[in-house]
């Protein structure tokens, strides 16, 4: 069964003048694409619409985006002036992401970097991790921590220090531990509701206009795996 944002079950983590920060649901698009489908963005516009009785269009600037069965923190600029600066946090890589994910195989160590060449195959939408560097490829490198053994599974923390295009799913597919559900990278069978367990799960950084650091955290999905993680 798939629960779709709509606006008036928003998870919304923060609020201000300038910024939105919201938990995203399985199968939620952030920004439209060709299968017309309302994207979250659309969906935030119409909520601030009618929360503050705004007349005429919203400004509402995208970020960042996550993969469609991926869940957790999206964030969203109010603002025209947030924006820009907040686009220049993720460029300069001062937006720290971190992501949960439970996987099929134990990896080779409990913590270690992985570093790949990434080449994405846009037909296929789908991007390969290479061990050396090959034509038209991206280099990608994230951290992980084996945070907990379950029943057939293994939860790690992810942090990512690149954002290439499904760079945590295909770079732990290289390793032996595709993730719960990602059909496309490695695991057997997909999840009933077409989500896969990868949680964007923290985000830290600079207020764009208020300048303090602020910490946000999306709550687990409500699953019998994800709850075992709690």
């Amino acid at each position: 069964m798939k629960h779709f944002s709509t606006k008036d079950n928003l998870q919304i983590i923060y609020e201000d003048n300038h910024i939105i920060v919201i938990n995203k649901r399985a199968g939620d698009l952030v920004q439209g694409d060709k299968t017309g489908d309302t994207p979250l963005a659309d969906i935030v516009k119409a909520y601030i619409k009618e929360k503050y009785q705004k007349p005429g269009n919203v400004y509402l600037g995208v970020v960042h985006r996550l993969d469609r069965p991926t869940t957790g923190i999206v964030l969203f600029a109010k603002t025209s002036k947030a924006l820009p600066r907040l686009n220049k946090l993720f460029k300069d890589k001062k937006a720290n992401k971190t992501y949960l994910a439970i996987t099929k195989g134990k990896p080779p160590k409990d913590k270690a970097t992985l570093v790949h060449w990434m080449k994405r195959n846009p037909k296929q939408n789908k991007s390969y991790a290479h061990e050396k560097e090959v034509a038209e490829s991206k280099k990608a490198i994230l951290h992980y921590e084996l945070q907990k053994v379950l029943n057939n599974y293994y939860l790690l923390k992810v942090d990512l220090e690149t954002g290439r295009h499904h760079q945590i799913r295909s770079q732990l597919s290289a390793i032996g531990c595709p993730i719960k559900g990602d059909l496309k990278y490695g695991f057997g069978r997909s999840n009933k509701d077409g989500s896969i367990h990868l949680h964007a799960h923290k985000l830290t950084l600079v207020h764009p206009v208020k300048k303090q650091e602020l910490t946000f955290t999306a709550p687990l999905p409500d699953d019998p795996l994800w709850n075992a993680c709690k």
